[in-house]
């Protein structure tokens, strides 16, 4: 069944900096290729979660990674002042580790440094609608998502209905994830990604409405290449 088509596709090089909107991406065995290769590790850290997030440091959303050539694992770091500092450079840990009040360090990890699942999706209805609950206009880079999809049938939340299924981008033998779960979300959601300033409206208001997921995750179950405009189909039956 035809949903919609991909509105939007992005990748976060470096777990909870600035993320890259982009035309068109590779969708790998373990997710977006280049996606959240890199993240920084609290060092003073010994929980089962030692990266460093947005959530613990707002200011994480303001360093933008940047890419040099074709390489998908940034080379450099801007920091929110301008500096641009080598990405696994002593200096770059530092000015987090300064921000933050803990030593940090720079990690890549093949498969990537992920929360719950490699690939996550939202509809740009469901963002359109808690948008209106809180009386703003919010961007789409708040959910973080790697696939954002226009459905051809507006409905709110209607990704929770997708649980179970599987989602294929593009024609036959299309790249496609298996839905294994609601987005369940945190406080990043209240981040402005240009400011960094909260808003706990925002996570209220999807805590009222629908206890708190906004979009899925899933798995990748077929590989191949993501493009804006490309078809979104929803199969129920595998």
């Amino acid at each position: 069944m035809q949903i919609g088509h991909i509105e939007a596709i992005f990748r976060y090089p470096v777990k909870s900096m600035a993320g890259q909107q982009v035309a068109a991406a590779t969708l790998g065995w373990h997710g977006i290729d280049g996606d959240r290769r890199l993240a920084l590790r609290r060092t003073n850290d010994r929980s089962g979660f030692p990266w460093l997030t947005a959530s613990k440091l707002p200011d994480l959303l303001l360093f933008t990674p940047r890419l040099n050539g074709d390489g998908e694992v940034p080379t450099h770091i801007c920091t929110p002042d301008g500096e641009e500092l080598p990405a696994f450079s002593e200096e770059l840990a530092k000015e987090v580790g300064r921000r933050y009040g803990s030593p940090v360090e720079m990690m890549e990890m093949k498969h990537g440094i992920f929360d719950d699942a490699c690939i996550s999706v939202i509809a740009s209805s469901t963002v359109h609608e808690i948008g209106r609950l809180v009386g703003l206009h919010l961007d789409v880079r708040r959910f973080r998502p790697n696939i954002l999809v226009r459905l051809s049938q507006p409905e709110a939340f209607q990704e929770d209905k997708w649980v179970r299924g599987v989602l294929s981008f593009g024609e036959e033998n299309a790249p496609a994830v298996s839905v294994t779960m609601r987005d369940l979300r945190c406080a990043m959601l209240n981040l402005d990604p240009d400011t960094a300033k909260p808003n706990p409206e925002i996570m209220k208001a999807v805590f009222r409405v629908n206890e708190n997921n906004a979009g899925i995750y899933g798995t990748v179950i077929r590989t191949g290449r993501l493009e804006v405009g490309q078809m979104v189909r929803l199969n129920t039956e595998m």
